[in-house]
């Protein structure tokens, strides 16, 4: 039987400390966290833990072997994990 998870609503505007470290908690626990986007809802985790990456391709019923997208802070963070050609760098500059 799985295991239901309390939903922690965060206000864009005034986030709340505490409910910010609750949900950088789940994360480095290896859990898995839910995020408006600009037309739904995504699912999240540190890509850097394996067991959380394999929870979330069971979880989305996906191929653990497939590619997910991931978030970057910004452009430092791109080049430190992908190679992007030059074109590519000065559209996403832009």
């Amino acid at each position: 039987m799985s295991k239901s998870a309390p939903i922690q609503p965060i206000d864009p505007r005034h986030p709340q400390p505490r409910h910010i470290q609750r949900a950088v908690g789940v994360l480095q626990e290896g859990g898995i966290v839910s995020y408006p986007t600009d037309t739904y809802y995504a699912l999240g985790c540190d890509v850097f833990q394996k067991k959380a990456m394999e929870r979330l391709a069971l979880l989305k019923r996906r191929d653990a072997r497939k590619p997910f997208a991931f978030l970057c802070a910004d452009l430092g963070e791109v080049a430190k994990y992908g190679i992007v050609s030059n074109e590519s760098y000065r559209l996403m500059r832009r």
